[in-house]
């Protein structure tokens, strides 16, 4: 039985959000649905849940949208609902910062697993006391930026803190704790990203992107983590 976990499904089928919430209260989740982005957005007024499940494909305001605006003010862990085998919407929900995907339609089973997945991934550990290997990759610089791996923040060199979604951060820590070492996609997943590798996988590709974006002067000509081809990527510290 896992803590009362708080979940807020968002989709536009009725049928479907009350199988959900009541197979998922069987196990012990706090279960609110919501019909639409409108719906949700009184549902998390207060405080954001512990997961979001979102639905591609609503009318109005879809799940892509919806997704993009809770991602520019939160990190809160982001399950996409997506047609089946539509690889396009996959890619599209994890570069808007989306967490994980199901396709519809999809086995309740399937769902929990992913849920638990994502709410393993996502949360936030109890600080103890750094290793002797570990101890000197507490503050990590990332060309321009540094990364306190205790206090989980990037940093800009004024002390402004950039967001963070809890897969960069995790992916961060594994390049720090990793310098001028070539880590496949593979091993990667295996750190950082917590559940066995599918054929859609390239999902690493479009994380390290965004990481990219936050910790390099010029993405497209990366310096600090560089695309080592046919094998994987590898963080190159500053010298200064």
């Amino acid at each position: 039985m896992p803590d009362r976990h708080r979940l807020v499904v968002v989709d536009d089928e009725p049928e479907l959000r009350a199988m959900v919430a009541e197979y998922l209260g069987r196990y012990g989740y706090d279960v609110t649905t919501a019909a639409d982005g409108r719906e949700m957005d009184t549902c998390v007024a207060d405080a954001m849940p512990d997961l979001l499940i979102l639905d591609v494909n609503m009318p109005g305001e879809n799940g892509f949208e919806i997704a993009r605006r809770i991602r520019a003010r939160s990190d809160v862990p982001i399950l996409m609902l997506t047609a089946a085998d539509d690889v396009v919407d996959r890619v599209v929900g994890l570069e808007l910062g989306a967490d994980d995907y199901v396709t519809k339609p999809f086995d309740l089973r399937e769902l929990r697993a992913r849920i638990q997945s994502v709410l393993r991934r996502n949360a936030r550990q109890t600080p103890r006391a750094p290793s002797p290997k570990e101890a000197s990759t507490a503050l990590v610089q990332f060309g321009h930026l540094r990364l306190d791996i205790d206090a989980r923040r990037l940093l800009q060199p004024d002390g402004e803190q950039l967001e963070l979604t809890a897969m960069e951060f995790d992916l961060l820590v594994a390049f720090a704790r990793n310098p001028n070492r070539v880590l496949s996609r593979e091993r990667l997943l295996d750190i950082a990203h917590n559940r066995d590798t599918e054929p859609f996988d390239r999902s690493i590709d479009i994380r390290i992107a965004r990481i990219r974006r936050k910790v390099e002067r010029d993405p497209t000509k990366p310096q600090v983590i560089k695309t080592m081809r046919g094998a994987g990527y590898m963080f190159v510290p500053s010298e200064s």
